[in-house]
């Protein structure tokens, strides 16, 4: 991609075909199809690119075994529409950025045979829709196999296991390459670009947006034939301000994951609790050398603080110590994830966990927005698909294929499970190193080698131990728009999912080498830093963990190194 501020410059009072709103999953898949089917498209997202609910997701690629569940049992079309698309949409998730992605077998424990028997038939219904999209058939598990695969799971009256297939995928950096490869196909993004307002032509239609840039607080105008609004949690407020008092339709749930050591239950396939005491079900997936548990469901407001607290890590916790030999404690918790999942409403009251999670593509017959609203990750690629066709429709230009079926993912060219073998031969680094740079940035990792072979200082790691390269932090400012710590260490590198102790530590590097990349004042670095480690510390506070470490500058100018 463009720096940032060539990209500004580039943006700023043009005329495009199509305009989207939003950088998270869906808006940056439209923005990408929009680019490749020939219309010329600006991507806007008031923060960091995955900034919000596209990062915070169970990282799981599936087509959802409860909703499954839920379509059966509920006679339920909504819920059934839903699993069928994600799960023909999931394997071109896998095929399309396999350096972000792979598949993943869940065990789902049976402690009766009444069980076993009810979920392996539920099971095979998923194989069935799947069809030709199939991973791997689902398939029992005796009670010796289940315990040597999952040795930290509770034996005491377990009959066995279901295994199936579903993908895993690194959300954030998905979500990265999606804007990256829309960039490279001759896309124009932008983050930290909020839209304000829109004008609109004599018959009442969006044909301009204004836009405040969030860093400088500069407002221009951008003016296009077609306006998306791709704003997941925040589509109301999109929608409102091209007609204002349009009845509201997104109710939002909040949804949060904790973070613990691996060595609770190690091995390479992930728990699936079926239920819950209200209902839900839990996953416990193996992550980026951690066990990620969760989610939760409580109805939130669009301006809600969204954080991990002392009673959701209660509730998590209780529930899987049920399926633990060796139950975890709150003190294990190394850190956690909180987000807003965008769920369409048709005004009644049902509970949120009962909503389907399917999309609605809304076309305003007053303003002309078009408005993508709901869904789930896996489904992205289709939900931007039926976006950019109606975009096509609005225009009235004839509706070409859709090309991002089999539309390779920018690092995924050329990538083979082991490319990393490659970077060790080629560039001298550890295999730990390589693996992990290999998984981040696929075969575009030798760009940020290349960072470190001019810059020696920059071959150092960001923290002693740690796999991830100070280099890293240098690229994602350059080529990926990372303009805050947070969008470094949350988004970029994933230190500050592995571990919100480390990312304290590690901030006063980012500061620094984010200082050297956007041109920061000594009292801007400190600021950053600062601010940073109050908001970790805060979640600490919050979660009901012990706070983190308070940095000065004396101390943060040593931790640096530099």
């Amino acid at each position: 991609m463009k720096n940032r501020t060539q990209s500004l410059i580039d943006i700023a009072d043009r005329k495009f075909d199509v305009c989207v709103i939003g950088g998270g999953a869906t808006g940056s898949g439209c923005a990408l199809d929009a680019q490749l089917r020939g219309l010329e498209t600006v991507l806007l997202d008031a923060g960091d690119f995955a900034g919000a609910t596209s990062s915070t997701s169970t990282k799981i690629v599936h087509g959802g075994v409860r909703y499954l569940e839920a379509a059966v049992k509920g006679l339920d079309p909504g819920q059934y529409h839903v699993v069928k698309r994600a799960l023909h949409e999931r394997i071109r998730m896998l095929k399309n950025a396999p350096h972000l992605s792979r598949a993943m077998e869940f065990l789902l424990p049976c402690f009766r045979w009444s069980n076993a028997a009810y979920y392996d038939i539920g099971l095979k219904m998923y194989d069935w829709i799947s069809g030709d999209a199939s991973i791997f058939p689902s398939h029992f598990l005796s009670k010796e196999e289940t315990l040597r695969r999952m040795p930290g799971l509770k034996g005491t009256h377990l009959v066995g296991s279901i295994a199936y297939a579903d993908g895993q995928f690194d959300d954030a950096r998905y979500n990265i390459a999606l804007v990256e490869t829309c960039a490279r196909a001759g896309g124009h993004v932008l983050n930290y670009a909020r839209v304000i307002g829109f004008e609109k032509d004599s018959k009442g239609r969006v044909n301009q947006a204004y836009v405040e840039d969030q860093l400088s607080r500069r407002k221009f105008a951008i003016q296009a034939a077609a306006f998306v609004n791709a704003t997941g949690p925040f589509s109301d407020t999109v929608r409102a301000l091209a007609t204002p008092g349009i009845a509201p339709r997104m109710r939002l749930s909040k949804g949060i994951h904790i973070l613990l050591p691996l060595d609770v239950m190690p091995g390479d396939d992930a728990l699936l609790i079926p239920k819950t005491e209200d209902g839900r079900v839990l996953f416990a997936v193996p992550w980026m050398g951690r066990l990620l548990v969760g989610t939760t469901e409580q109805e939130v407001g669009v301006h809600d603080e969204l954080c991990v607290t002392k009673m959701e890590v209660e509730y998590v916790l209780h529930h899987l110590n049920q399926y633990l030999e060796k139950p975890v404690s709150a003190g294990q918790v190394v850190s956690g994830l909180a987000g807003a999942r965008p769920l369409v409403s048709s005004g009644d009251s049902r509970d949120t966990k009962r909503l389907a999670r399917d999309d609605e593509l809304e076309i305003d017959s007053k303003s002309g927005l078009i408005s993508i609203m709901g869904g789930k990750w896996t489904t992205y690629r289709a939900m931007a698909e039926d976006t950019v066709n109606a975009v096509q429709q609005q225009l009235s230009i004839p509706k070409t294929e859709c090309p991002t079926r089999d539309h390779p993912l920018i690092g995924s060219e050329g990538f083979t499970p082991d490319y990393w073998k490659t970077l060790v031969a080629e560039y001298g680094i550890a295999e730990e190193t390589a693996r992990h740079l290999a998984g981040k940035f696929g075969t575009r990792a030798p760009c940020v080698l290349e960072i470190a072979r001019k810059i020696p200082a920059l071959a150092e790691p960001v923290l002693d131990g740690s796999p991830v390269l100070r280099a890293e932090i240098a690229y994602c400012a350059r080529s990926e728009m990372a303009i805050t710590i947070e969008d470094v260490l949350f988004r970029r590198l994933g230190m500050q999912v592995y571990s919100w102790r480390d990312a304290i530590l590690a901030a006063p590097v980012v500061a620094s080498i984010l200082r050297a990349e956007l041109s920061w004042s000594a009292q801007t670095e400190q600021n950053a830093m600062e601010q940073y480690v109050g908001k970790i510390n805060r979640y600490l506070q919050l979660a009901g963990l012990s706070t983190g470490t308070s940095m000065n500058g004396a101390t943060a100018q040593s931790a640096a190194g530099v």
